[in-house]
C-alpha cells in the first residue's frame, strides 16, 4: 500500500490541477461540481463537449496501455488524476462507462478487430456507452438474467429480446453492453454471453424512470428482436459471466479515489453549513462529523490496498468489501447532512422545486445500499468469496 507520492508525481499533480483550472472556465464553468450521482441528467450536451476537451488534452485513457491508445500512466498518477479531477469540481463523466468499464474489458478479452473498432471512439470522447446488466428479476442476483439472444438464420446477427432496468444514461448512449442468455434452457451463471449492441435502432425502446430527486438519469430499456452483428460478442458464447465479473473488477479501479474526493467535497460542504448555522457547536454533531472524516480516511487506505494488486479485473479480498463500506458510509453522510441542515433540510422555496446539493445527496444516497448489489448480496460475496465460508442455501 502506497500512501505517499514522489516529487515527480507531485509535479504531475500540479500539471493536472493547472490544466483543469484553465479549462473549467468559459463554456465549461457551469459544469463544475455538476453531473455526479443524482445529477447525471444535467448538461448532457455540454458534458459530451467536455469529453472531447478531455480527449484533446490527453486525459481519456490515462491508465490504458499505449498499445491500446492510452498514456500508460502509473497507478500513482492515475490516482492523482482522479483525485485532482474531483477536487477541481470536474463534471460527472459521460464517458465513464466506456473508459472505465468497456475499454479495459475490450483490452483484456476483445479481439484485435473489436479493439480497433471501439477503442478510438472512447478515447476521442465521441462514443458513449451504457450498461445492460440489471433486470426486473435480476438486480443484485445477476445470475438470474432472462434477456435472451439467438443468431438469425443467416448467422450474421444476434437477435436480442428482453428488458434491462436502472440503465444509467441509456437515453444518451450510442452503445450498450448486454449480458444475455444465448444458450436455450441454461440457468444461473451458465449460458450467458457478453454482447455489444448499437442503441440507435427501432427495436430498442428507452423509458426514463423518475426518482425521488425528480430526475430521471436511469432508464428501463426494452429489446424487441434488437440486432447486433455476430462479431459484436466479446469472448465466446457462454463466457459472459466470466467477462461480466471481470468488468466489475475493473470498476473498482483508480477512479474509486476520485469518488472519495467527491465524498470529501460533500463532507466539506456539510462542515461549512455546520459552522454557519451553529450545528458545529453541538458536541454530538461534532462527533458525527469526526466519525465521517475518519471513515473516509479508512475508505482511502483500503482503496490503496485494493489497488496494490493486479489490475486485471480480478477481485482481491480488499475489493470485495469496498461497495459495502462506501455505500453505508455515504448513506450515513446523507443523514448527517440533513441533521446539520436542521429545519432547512425539509424546506424548499416553491415550485418548480429545486433540491439543494445536500438535499439531493440525502435522497439519492438512500439507494446506495441497494444498487450495484444490495448489502445482503455484498455480505454473501464477502462470506463466500473472500472468507471461503459455506454458500448460502439456494431454493
Amino acid at each position: 500500500m502506497k500512501i505517499a507520492f514522489s516529487a515527480a508525481d507531485e509535479a504531475f499533480r500540479t500539471e493536472v490541477a493547472q490544466w483543469l483550472a484553465e479549462h473549467l472556465q468559459g463554456e465549461f464553468a457551469a459544469l463544475r461540481f455538476r453531473g455526479g450521482p443524482g445529477d447525471e441528467h444535467s448538461f448532457p450536451e455540454q458534458r459530451k463537449a467536455w469529453e472531447r476537451a478531455l480527449a484533446a488534452g490527453g486525459w481519456i485513457g490515462v491508465g490504458w496501455t499505449e498499445a491500446d491508445g492510452g498514456r500508460g500512466l502509473s497507478l500513482s498518477r492515475q490516482v492523482i488524476f482522479h483525485e485532482e479531477y474531483a477536487r477541481a469540481g470536474g463534471p460527472g463523466r459521460m464517458g465513464h462507462i466506456g473508459e472505465g468499464l468497456v475499454g479495459p474489458t475490450l483490452a483484456a478479452f476483445g479481439s484485435a478487430a473489436q479493439k480497433q473498432r471501439f477503442l478510438p471512439g472512447i478515447l476521442s470522447g465521441t462514443q458513449f456507452w451504457c450498461q445492460g446488466y440489471s433486470e426486473p428479476g435480476a438486480g443484485s442476483d445477476l445470475a438470474n438474467v432472462q434477456t435472451r439472444a439467438r443468431l438469425d438464420d443467416s448467422g450474421e446477427h444476434w437477435l436480442i429480446s428482453g428488458q434491462k432496468v436502472w440503465t444509467s444514461l441509456a437515453h444518451e448512449a450510442d452503445w450498450c453492453f448486454v449480458l444475455a442468455r444465448t444458450q436455450a434452457g441454461s440457468q444461473g451463471h451458465h449460458g450467458l454471453s457478453f454482447l455489444l449492441v448499437p442503441m440507435d435502432q427501432a427495436q430498442i425502446r428507452v423509458q426514463p424512470i423518475q426518482q425521488l430527486t425528480g430526475t430521471s438519469e436511469f432508464n428501463e430499456v426494452f429489446f424487441d428482436q434488437a440486432r447486433t452483428a455476430s462479431d459484436n460478442m466479446i469472448g465466446l458464447p457462454g463466457e459472459g459471466w466470466k467477462i461480466a465479473m471481470a468488468l466489475l473488477g475493473f470498476e473498482r479501479g483508480a477512479s474509486t479515489l476520485g469518488q472519495q474526493m467527491q465524498f470529501h467535497n460533500e463532507l466539506e460542504e456539510i462542515i461549512a453549513v455546520a459552522k454557519r448555522n451553529g450545528a458545529a457547536q453541538d458536541p454530538l454533531m461534532r462527533q458525527r462529523i469526526a466519525q465521517a472524516w475518519a471513515g473516509l480516511k479508512v475508505l482511502r487506505y483500503n482503496s490503496l490496498r485494493m489497488l496494490s494488486g493486479a489490475q486485471d479485473g480480478s477481485l482481491r479480498r480488499e475489493a470485495m468489501i469496498y461497495k459495502l463500506a462506501w455505500s453505508n458510509w455515504h448513506a450515513a453522510l446523507g443523514k448527517l447532512a440533513m441533521d446539520v441542515l436542521g429545519e432547512e433540510a425539509e424546506v424548499l422555496e416553491g415550485a418548480p422545486y429545486q433540491l439543494s446539493r445536500l438535499q439531493a445527496l440525502f435522497l439519492f444516497s438512500r439507494a446506495d445500499t441497494v444498487y450495484g448489489g444490495s448489502n445482503e448480496i455484498q455480505r454473501n460475496i464477502i462470506a463466500e468469496r473472500a472468507l471461503n465460508m459455506p454458500r448460502e442455501p439456494r431454493a
